[in-house]
């Protein structure tokens, strides 16, 4: 653990650039940029010594992503020789794209989201898969007596659409529902409101954000807090039609053509994952960094999400970014074989050898454990989160 005088230094600038840059796009949906505290407290010749890199997320500050901010605030990147700008995404962002266009050395995204990019020829690869287990659920009320996905037949059924459906339709279809006339399929917000209104009987919501909306709501019959007793909980998990989420991704032709290029990928891969360990160890403190940095979500919803993505992350079956062969293969046969309400598969045929490469998380994870570094978190036991109304 790094001394409180480093981590604080590297919260303030943290947010005082997410301040300037929030400020900058105010009313647009473009994406702002996170500079990491070494590039906003060195000197000019101690910055020259660390090399530039550009981490693009998939959506704002918030702790989904809670590792990478750990990992600037404490100094692992740093550590690696490398100054990290954390650039956020609007909602027109898409992280692979911003990749391979050349405007961020590395993305975040959702494996099924990038898999229809590379069949239509972007060439980017896995080289982390950082979340090892789904965080999308379907809830709805005890009444409604949804249980499984079976139970979703006839009932009004909300999704999010924009590639965040395809573990929702494999769930449906694997239960014998044709998704074309067995459910009244609702478009769904990226809130709440529909399903705590009743307009909606089963609702998509990630364990460490929407769900907890609801958990953060008054009950209007009781007055107080609905609870998880209120709830009937699908997870895609359970159902086995489970997705792979959150991964690192890097440009495959700079991988193999640029050894500098493919020696930062295992550094910077390295770090994140000592930032990774840190939020596992110190979730409070996680979240604390990842609202210093700007983030606008409340303190218990902050500390919530960051215990929820820790339960994604760990324990971890064979270390930390991993990628399962198993996991992976199933990933990709929802991703040919199943068909959302427009009837389109993600994609059509198996992804290149290209689309995901485990050599690089290897060497960070080798040279992990040799320095001591908990990259398992076999011991792991989430905390109990107590939320308050709005998250606050």
């Amino acid at each position: 653990m790094k001394t409180l005088n480093r981590r604080a230094l590297g919260a303030v600038a943290l947010g005082s650039a997410v301040a300037l840059a929030l400020a900058g796009c105010s009313g647009s949906s473009s994406s702002s940029s996170t500079t990491s505290p070494e590039a906003s407290t060195s000197t000019d010749a101690a910055s020259g010594e660390l090399k530039d890199v550009t981490l693009q997320l998939q959506w704002v500050a918030q702790a989904q992503f809670a590792g990478y901010y750990a990992a600037v605030a404490e100094g692992f990147y740093k550590d690696e020789g490398l100054n990290v700008t954390i650039q956020e995404a609007g909602t027109d962002t898409v992280p692979i794209d911003v990749l391979a266009a050349g405007d961020a050395d590395f993305a975040i995204s959702w494996v099924p989201k990038v898999l229809g990019s590379i069949e239509q020829g972007t060439k980017v690869t896995d080289i982390a898969q950082i979340f090892e287990r789904s965080g999308t659920t379907q809830i709805s009320f005890k009444n409604k007596q949804i249980k499984t996905a079976a139970d979703l037949k006839g009932k009004k059924v909300g999704s999010w659409g924009y590639g965040n459906e395809w573990e929702l339709f494999a769930g449906m279809q694997k239960a014998g529902i044709d998704t074309t006339k067995d459910i009244d399929l609702v478009q769904q917000a990226f809130d709440m409101n529909a399903f705590l209104s009743g307009d909606i009987d089963a609702a998509q919501a990630m364990t460490y954000n929407e769900y907890a909306q609801v958990l953060e709501t008054k009950n209007p019959d009781t007055g107080k807090l609905y609870t998880a007793d209120d709830l009937n909980v699908i997870n895609w998990n359970d159902e086995g039609t489970a997705m792979l989420q959150d991964a690192i991704w890097a440009d495959s032709d700079k991988l193999a053509s640029d050894a500098d290029y493919a020696d930062t990928a295992v550094k910077f891969i390295k770090a994140s994952i000592k930032g990774w360990a840190y939020v596992r160890d110190h979730p409070q403190e996680g979240a604390d960094i990842v609202t210093e940095a700007g983030s606008t979500l409340g303190t218990s919803h902050q500390l919530w999400m960051a215990n929820e993505v820790n339960k994604l992350i760990w324990p971890s079956t064979s270390g930390v970014g991993m990628i399962n062969k198993d996991a992976w293969d199933q990933t990709v046969s929802i991703a040919k074989g199943t068909k959302n309400e427009t009837g389109s598969t993600i994609i059509t045929q198996d992804p290149p050898e290209t689309a995901y490469s485990n050599e690089y998380v290897t060497k960070a994870l080798e040279e992990l454990k040799a320095e001591g570094v908990d990259v398992m978190g076999s011991d792991f036991q989430p905390q109990v989160v107590t939320l308050n109304e709005g998250g606050n």
